[in-house]
């Protein structure tokens, strides 16, 4: 039981890191469709934290923030798992969009611009463009992500589109895949590049990289799920 010091003390301390909660929401909605609401992550979220404040235990090797990130991040990929978060049009929309990519680079022996990805599609910019930020589920997942729930399955394992063969996890310790991403990331166009460094290594969210490329963020998102594309298409074979 809790005394109301014990009680009050708790809810400074949920007070206190909820802007980590709606951190670490705004960073995962960006790999998710537009079906997903940023409100649900949050509340997610929150229970995280306060399993994060009930279970934590001083001296136990880790920052109580580090801690909080793992439950928090937990329990808002647990929110996820009970619902059918990428539906098939969206997996359909990336799949074309990876494949006109790859088509067109390999027709110019460069990175292609998205009107020039845009015309292999038979579509205008603009429909292009709204393509790109509907299909935003599209990501470079998380190792964690490919841990096993309850009844032994990953969690990601239901995102594969049936592909039983493809082991993400395998494929990281491969030194070739390794060095082919390497190169594929390399050869982005540079405010593609920029940006999956903003956000995959300085963990920056939309909001603040819109900020940074002085762009808006529907923008970035855009630049996202291209970049992604782009990664994807040249993996294929892997």
């Amino acid at each position: 039981m809790y005394t109301a010091q014990g009680t009050l003390n708790k809810s400074k301390q949920i007070d206190q890191y909820i802007p980590l909660v709606r951190r670490l929401a705004h960073h995962l909605i960006a790999k998710l469709p537009a079906s997903v609401q940023i409100d649900d992550l949050i509340q997610a979220g929150l229970i995280g934290l306060m399993d994060a404040i009930t279970r934590f235990e001083e001296g136990q090797g880790a920052q109580f923030e580090t801690y909080a990130s793992q439950r928090i991040r937990g329990s808002m990929l647990d929110e996820l798992r009970s619902a059918d978060w990428m539906p098939r049009g969206v997996r359909q929309a990336q799949r074309k969009i990876e494949t006109a990519t790859l088509k067109a680079e390999q027709q110019l022996g460069r990175s292609a611009t998205e009107k020039e990805i845009a015309e292999v599609m038979g579509v205008s910019l603009d429909e292009y463009q709204n393509m790109l930020f509907d299909s935003r589920g599209a990501q470079l997942v998380f190792y964690d992500d490919y841990a096993e729930d309850g009844d032994g399955e990953g969690y990601l394992d239901r995102q594969m589109d049936g592909d039983e063969d493809a082991n993400p996890l395998e494929l990281l310790g491969d030194q070739r895949f390794r060095s082919t991403l390497i190169q594929a990331i390399e050869e982005l166009p540079e405010r593609e590049k920029m940006l999956m460094g903003l956000y995959y290594e300085q963990e920056l969210n939309f909001r603040e990289i819109a900020a940074v490329l002085g762009v808006t963020e529907s923008r970035v998102c855009q630049l996202h799920t291209q970049a992604v594309s782009r990664l994807k298409a040249k993996l294929r074979d892997y």
